[in-house]
This record gives structure tokens, C-alpha cells and sequence, in this order.
């Protein structure tokens, strides 16, 4: 049986379509995905993402054991701040991509996806060290993501704290609607936004005090659905869809995020290699330049042949065009190419664009 957060009932009493999500009853939407993704767009949207998994790191050795096991440099956090990170094995494929957060010296918090969570424990506890401490905090914590251009404006009118203030990545806790929270500038939908962890029996009442407030601002409920396109027009890949352990972060456009200029981690090596060697296929942006929806397990299509597939696709809501990121072969991965798509065994013909395909204004 599925798993179901805090809010399954209030999910119910609002009348959204709940799926099961990596074992997860989760709302899909309250009536209308679009309305939900252009309220964030313009507004905001606040989304239910306790499904995430929260893991403690604590201990003599936590620093050094998350550098071991990320690839980012967590030596560069400072208290309350964090840094989008990948976990990879030997081989330098994807086991998961994931938050860091430094909460105190020797103490961190790792916020994992769903779908992965108790995989990546697993991981975790494989590679332990006697001075490192991994508690599960995933059951008794709730997250909220507030999401849109007047997401700060509602959250400051229940916050104790400044929270206007915040940078990007960086992590405080405060008094929300009565409730102790941790609160971090972060999100998943390429709009600015907050993610609030609360204990998971205050969730609700966290949950009315925001649907409340954001009434003036025409803000809704939101779904898994507008999720994704929100994050999809945003390039941003998703677990088990654009990465996974056959691929790896340089392949993913993920190449960033990858130090290898701090020391040994897990992966280094063949990553080192695949750097040096060149990135034999890229995760590159589509544009449709016909009429045909891309998705996932598509075949990306030149010279006559399958070269890829697609991984991600939708119709952008926000741009109105056929939209959609794949992996093909390193020589077609420049800005312009031409390239088709087999969308029900007939051939569409797609672009290559640069990612992402939405960005917000500053």
C-alpha cells in the first residue's frame, strides 16, 4: 500500500487526483495542472513534497564523509548554507542527486528524493565511518515548497525572520505561523522560492496557515504534474527519468557540480577519465518544429537512424512549444542541430536549443 504524507487529507478534501509516486499517494492535481503551472509562473504555488527523504549527518567526521561521498565541495559550506550535490558510484554513475546542508560544524543535513531514499541510506550505511553518525529523519519531517515571484511576500507575512533576505541556498530557522521551521531559499520549478521543514504532525496546521495567506495573491495548491513541467522548462533533470546510475554527471550537463580539485571521493577517478577522454554523449535540449509531444523512451533521430532518446518531454505552458531533453552522441549535441524524433513510429523534426528553456527575470 502507498505511502501517504500528513496532508493525504487535505489533499482529499480539496478534490486532488491522487497517483501513486514512488510508493507515495501524492496529489497530482486539484482540477487543472495548467492553472497550477502558471500560477507558480506568475504567482506562486505551494506543493506538498514531503514524500522527499531527510537524512542527519552528524559526528567527528560528518564534513569529511559527505566529501567523500558528493561530488560538490562540501569544505565551501559555511552554517546555514547549502549546495546542490550528487551522489556516484565507482564508476562515476548517478545513485542520486541531492541537497547538502551545513548545519553546524560536524553536522549536516541531506535531503534525498523519494523514489531513492532508501537506496541511497543503504549507500550511506555501505560506506560508513566509525566517527559518523546517519539518523533517518524522513518520517518525522514535513516539507512544504513555496514556490513563484510573490512567494517571499507571503512567507514574510507569517515569518518571525527576515526572510526576504535570504540568498539562494542558504538555510535559517525561524517562527512560521506559530510553528518552529528551518526554512531554505531553494526549489525545484526555476522560480524563486522557499522549501519549509516543520515536524511532520505541525505540517498541517502549516499547510491552512499558507493556503489562507496566499488568497490575496491568487496562489493555488499544487500537483506533481505542474511540477514537472515547471522543472522541465527549467532544465532541471529529474532522478530516473534524465540520469541514473548508466549515466553520469558530466553526460547530464551536471559538470559543475563535479570538483574534482578537492581530493578523493567516490566516482573520481572514472570521471577524471571521462574528462579527460571527452563526454561521449551530452543531455541536450529539443525543441519540437512540428507538431508531435517528445517523451520519455522516444528515439532521438539523424542520419537515418536512432542516436539517442529522449527522456523528458511536454508542452511547454509557459512557452507554448513542444519541448523535451535527451541524450545524444557528443557531435550532435551543438545549439542548432537538426535532429528527429520517432513520436508513435512516425518522424517529427526537432532542434537542438540551449537549456534551459525558460528562465526567470532577476
Amino acid at each position: 500500500m502507498p505511502q501517504r504524507t500528513p496532508l493525504y487529507d487535505r489533499h482529499r478534501a480539496l478534490g486532488a487526483r491522487l497517483v501513486d509516486f514512488a510508493g507515495w499517494e501524492m496529489p497530482v492535481s486539484y482540477g487543472g495542472a495548467l492553472e497550477e503551472h502558471r500560477a507558480v509562473r506568475q504567482r506562486c504555488g505551494l506543493f506538498d513534497v514531503s514524500h522527499m527523504g531527510e537524512v542527519e549527518v552528524r559526528g567527528r567526521g560528518a564534513g569529511v564523509w559527505c566529501n567523500r561521498l558528493t561530488v560538490n565541495d562540501v569544505r565551501r559550506l559555511q552554517d546555514g548554507a547549502g549546495q546542490y550535490s550528487i551522489l556516484c558510484d565507482e564508476r562515476g554513475g548517478v545513485i542520486d542527486d541531492l541537497i547538502v546542508y551545513r548545519l553546524a560544524d560536524e553536522r549536516f543535513l541531506l535531503v534525498v528524493n523519494a523514489s531513492t531514499t532508501e537506496a541511497d541510506l543503504a549507500w550511506m550505511r555501505e560506506h560508513g565511518s566509525p566517527d559518523v553518525e546517519l539518523v533517518d529523519r524522513s518520517a518525522e519531517t514535513g516539507l512544504l515548497a513555496l514556490q513563484g515571484p510573490r512567494a517571499a511576500p507571503v512567507l514574510a507575512g507569517l515569518a518571525d525572520a527576515d526572510v526576504a533576505a535570504m540568498r539562494p541556498f542558504t538555510l535559517r530557522d525561524a517562527t512560521v505561523a506559530g510553528e518552529p521551521v528551518r526554512v531554505s531559499r531553494t526549489g525545484y520549478t526555476g522560480e524563486d522560492g522557499f522549501e519549509l521543514f516543520v515536524a511532520s504532525d505541525r505540517l498541517p496546521t502549516l499547510w491552512d496557515a499558507f493556503l489562507a495567506a496566499m488568497v490575496a495573491e491568487e496562489g493555488f495548491p499544487c500537483g506533481l504534474a505542474a511540477r514537472d513541467t515547471l522543472r522541465l522548462e527549467a532544465a532541471l533533470p529529474l532522478y530516473g527519468s534524465d540520469m541514473d546510475r548508466t549515466t553520469t554527471p558530466l553526460e547530464a550537463g551536471l559538470g559543475w557540480v563535479v570538483k574534482l580539485d578537492k581530493g578523493e571521493f567516490i566516482g573520481r577517478a572514472a570521471l577524471a577519465a571521462q574528462r579527460e577522454g571527452g563526454v561521449p554523449r551530452r543531455l541536450v535540449g529539443l525543441e519540437m518544429d512540428d507538431a508531435g509531444v517528445p517523451r520519455h523512451g522516444q528515439a532521438v533521430l539523424a542520419d537515418g537512424g536512432p542516436v539517442g532518446q529522449v527522456t523528458s518531454g511536454t508542452k511547454s505552458p509557459t512557452l507554448g512549444r513542444f519541448i523535451a531533453m535527451a541524450y545524444v552522441p557528443a557531435r550532435y549535441a551543438e545549439v542548432g542541430t537538426a535532429v528527429g524524433v520517432d513520436v508513435r513510429g512516425r518522424h517529427h523534426r526537432a532542434h537542438v536549443v540551449q537549456r534551459p528553456f525558460y528562465r526567470r527575470a532577476h
